[in-house]
């Protein structure tokens, strides 16, 4: 699809979540303390011990020459032109002055081998992370409506090191980090992007961008390049939910229409407001969630089952929990029901409902 001439391109680059440490600003200020330390206590050397020095000039050494011969001391091989000559000045430039010649260019240096490490790190880190990545969620946008997506998914289980952010603010991805979660910067509906975010590898797809188009466009490009990964978007206007079905979205939520249908059924019923809220917020009070029928289960009607079944998926048909269709349960049959989350019988699979045994 052509873009707009005056569309800015963001720059790519991923970003995985690390511990935090001091500023740059801050590095620099101590390592400069720490340089300025070593200058003193060398002026501090020489001086105590400078009638064991000769100066060329006029022979004897005072405060001034005792801090030009610590600065081209530490900083170079010296000039030659103040130079220690008893032998108590040569043991202590041995003992002493020529150890802190050496702390001295090593905290002069130390910020780019220090870069040059953490660039290092970083690369391994990276490398490790694209190979052992495996169905993880793609998260496009981390703003309010992707923050509650992902807090769901974290509730029912998914570890953060398998939710993939992708935002086109720096800023915003930093603040992902902080959080624990990798995020990739850059326009998601770029194919190159995604492909940053692993999307091939993915198992499904979260698209809660600001903008209509853009979900659709996102929902295009990550349909081309994953074939088989679940894909669910947001859209703030019900009339665009159609085309981004025919984008390749397995779901669509319409925003604004289900927080208005909330909002109406609060203020007709607040308690089944309440009820419905508690429903949407995974982890705490009731859950609903999706589950797949046991054995024991198996030619048994809706009603018989130890959980309340609000819905049977039979293949791609979605039946009622009144629909006479949907008895009696099979054994490929995937049930929808309203359990409590303390209830939630540990070790069961974080991203495909709950599963009892």
């Amino acid at each position: 699809m052509a873009r707009r001439a005056d569309e800015q391109v963001v720059p790519t680059r991923v970003m995985l979540p690390r511990r935090v440490v001091d500023g740059p600003a801050r590095q620099v200020a101590k390592r400069l303390m720490m340089a300025l330390m070593v200058l003193a206590i060398t002026v501090f050397i020489v001086w105590v011990d400078r009638a064991g020095y000769h100066d060329a000039a006029d022979g004897k050494v005072d405060l001034l020459d005792s801090v030009y011969y610590a600065t081209v001391t530490l900083s170079t091989t010296g000039y030659g032109d103040i130079t220690p000559y008893s032998d108590g000045a040569r043991l202590m430039n041995v003992v002493l002055v020529t150890p802190l010649r050496v702390l001295f260019l090593i905290i002069l240096v130390g910020t780019t081998l220090e870069v040059l490490t953490e660039r290092t790190r970083e690369d391994f880190r990276l490398k490790r992370w694209r190979t052992n990545l495996r169905d993880h969620t793609v998260v496009v946008g981390f703003g309010t409506k992707g923050r509650s997506a992902i807090q769901t998914l974290c509730a029912t289980g998914l570890s953060k090191e398998q939710i993939v952010i992708v935002d086109p603010q720096s800023k915003v991805i930093e603040i992902a980090n902080a959080e624990g979660f990798t995020g990739v910067v850059g326009d998601a509906t770029r194919s190159d992007v995604l492909l940053r975010a692993e999307l091939q590898k993915a198992r499904q797809v979260i698209i809660a961008t600001q903008r209509d188009d853009t979900a659709v466009l996102v929902a295009l490009t990550a349909r081309q390049l994953n074939r088989g990964a679940k894909i669910v978007a947001a859209v703030r206007e019900e009339e665009n939910a159609p085309l981004l079905r025919q984008s390749g979205a397995d779901a669509v939520i319409t925003s604004a229409s289900a927080a208005g249908r909330l909002l109406g059924l609060s203020v007709l019923s607040p308690s089944a407001g309440t009820v419905m809220e508690d429903l949407i917020q995974q982890g705490s009070g009731l859950d609903l969630v999706e589950r797949p029928v046991i054995k024991s289960e198996v030619g048994k009607g809706v009603r018989e089952t130890d959980d309340l079944v609000v819905n049977v998926l039979r293949g791609h048909r979605l039946l009622g929990y009144d629909d006479p269709a949907a008895s009696p349960l099979q054994l490929t049959d995937r049930l929808i029901t309203i359990v409590r989350a303390s209830n939630e019988p540990p070790g069961y699979p974080p991203h495909q409902g709950t599963a009892r045994s």
